[in-house]
């Protein structure tokens, strides 16, 4: 067998026992046609990320975001799970899991079916009001932008973020719309750079890993905190800690296993030989 083939075999061991903690990052994404951060797929991305403060005190901001975002959408609104997102579901199908905690916005785990889904860093499929603080769809936020801006037309290369890189030219004379209910601010309901992932939902993330057998990574560089303090705490509690990544990651030296594969085939070839098992 090669390395990865037996790392696949242990990895299913590990699984097999139940009581999994899944934490998701880009990296399971981009075979939906998502780019990453730092995987392969983000190395040429250049494109400064919006911050929360920029995003809440400067009405140019807001119009440059939501043009981004409005082309931007048409990418990550029609994304599809792919083989790496059905198989955490079929993981949790089985019974399997404890939990999935994802880093992503995209909401492909729960397309491919997985119920028990805690989106660390919120979800772009929905809109909330920084003065009323009403949720609403994003379906209907689009259908006021295009009645908005008829005829606006404008394309980029897709970010990680869910917008699209514009120019100032195509950016010009798009016209943002507020709250329906209040008039208020509207801010993709998503944690921004700059901004507090809220504490009951950290506490919730941390109580899927605590109560868990084994803490599974996919797809996280484990870059920043935001995802690495999941796996400081399982090390810290002795939980076994397995990765499948493309590419190292900062939780590498607290992992029992690592394996350097594309997610999609990697974790369709773990569902198989469990289900054979």
């Amino acid at each position: 067998m090669t390395p990865s083939t037996t790392k696949v075999a242990e990895l299913a061991e590990l699984v097999a026992k139940g009581g999994v903690a899944v934490l998701s990052g880009a990296g399971l994404s981009t075979e939906s046609g998502i780019p990453d951060y730092r995987g392969p797929t983000g190395r040429s991305r250049r494109a400064e990320p919006m911050t929360y403060q920029k995003f809440v005190g400067s009405a140019q901001a807001r119009q440059r975001y939501w043009a981004r975002s409005h082309v931007g959408w048409r990418h990550i609104g029609s994304a599809r799970p792919n083989a790496g997102h059905r198989a955490v579901a079929e993981l949790e199908r089985r019974g399997l899991l404890a939990g999935i905690v994802t880093q992503n916005v995209d909401g492909l785990h729960q397309a491919a079916g997985a119920r028990e889904v805690i989106e660390l860093h919120g979800g772009l499929d929905r809109v909330v009001c920084l003065a009323c603080r009403e949720r609403t769809p994003r379906t209907e936020l689009e259908r006021r932008l295009n009645e908005a801006n008829p005829g606006w037309e404008a394309g980029g290369a897709i970010n990680p973020d869910g917008d699209a890189v514009l120019t100032d030219e195509q950016i010009a004379g798009f016209k943002v719309v507020d709250c329906e209910g209040c008039g208020g601010v509207l801010k993709p309901d998503v944690v921004f750079f700059g901004e507090n992932v809220p504490k009951p939902r950290v506490e919730q993330c941390f109580a899927v890993v605590e109560r868990a057998r084994t803490l599974l990574v996919l797809g996280s560089s484990l870059a920043i905190r935001s995802g690495l303090r999941f796996v400081t705490r399982a090390a810290e509690l002795g939980i076994p800690i397995a990765i499948v990544n493309q590419g190292p990651t900062g939780g590498d030296g607290d992992a029992s296993l690592t394996l350097d594969a594309p997610l999609g085939p990697t974790l369709t070839d773990l569902t198989a030989r469990l289900g054979a098992q």
